[in-house]
């Protein structure tokens, strides 16, 4: 069973881990159970973008329209940089930012996928997610781990905040203690 830290009845929840544990899977999965159960879900998700099984950048997706945007990508002109990745500030403002804004309004779950060194060039970005923490609704979202951002402070810092490391091991029974976390504050 995993032990959530920080705040026993929030409705904030955020996972972290190491690259690659399965952060997105996580949110996705306990996402699609909320909606099962009656919640309107909104907000934004990513994903890896491959070609010819290498990793070229990441995607963000409006997981309420479907509408997908560029995030990241390998030699993809002007922006920040981010590691190999330039930062699609654009996409990023328009479909991230854009998605969270809109769930903030009209779902009672929002998804913010992830709190990371890309997302946290946008200054839409942020004003986004902290929006987000100061409504009454349910927040679920992913942080980099390695991230310091005071953004990411404050939610780390935050006893309303549960934070949950996704491992190897309890990848698979995490989207099941999500959803009961979240029927029980709904």
């Amino acid at each position: 069973m995993t032990v959530f830290t920080h705040a026993t009845s929030s409705n904030r929840i955020f996972l972290t881990g190491e690259p690659g544990s399965g952060k997105t899977t996580v949110v996705k999965r306990a996402a699609e159970m909320l909606k099962v159960h009656g919640f309107k879900v909104g907000g934004m998700v990513s994903k890896e973008i491959r070609e010819r099984g290498n990793r070229t950048g990441f995607s963000i997706e409006d997981f309420a329209t479907h509408r997908v945007g560029t995030l990241a990508q390998v030699g993809l002109g002007e922006g920040p940089r981010v590691g190999k990745y330039i930062v699609n500030l654009h996409d990023l403002d328009e479909v991230g930012a854009g998605a969270i804004l809109t769930a903030i309004d009209a779902a009672d779950v929002i998804l913010v996928d992830e709190l990371g060194p890309m997302e946290l060039h946008s200054r839409r970005f942020i004003k986004s997610v902290e929006l987000a923490l100061s409504s009454k609704k349910h927040v679920l979202g992913t942080i980099h781990k390695r991230t310091n951002h005071p953004v990411v402070m404050e939610v780390k810092l935050n006893p309303e905040c549960a934070m949950l490391e996704v491992t190897p091991e309890n990848r698979s029974e995490l989207p099941t203690q999500i959803l009961e976390r979240m029927t029980r504050t709904k």
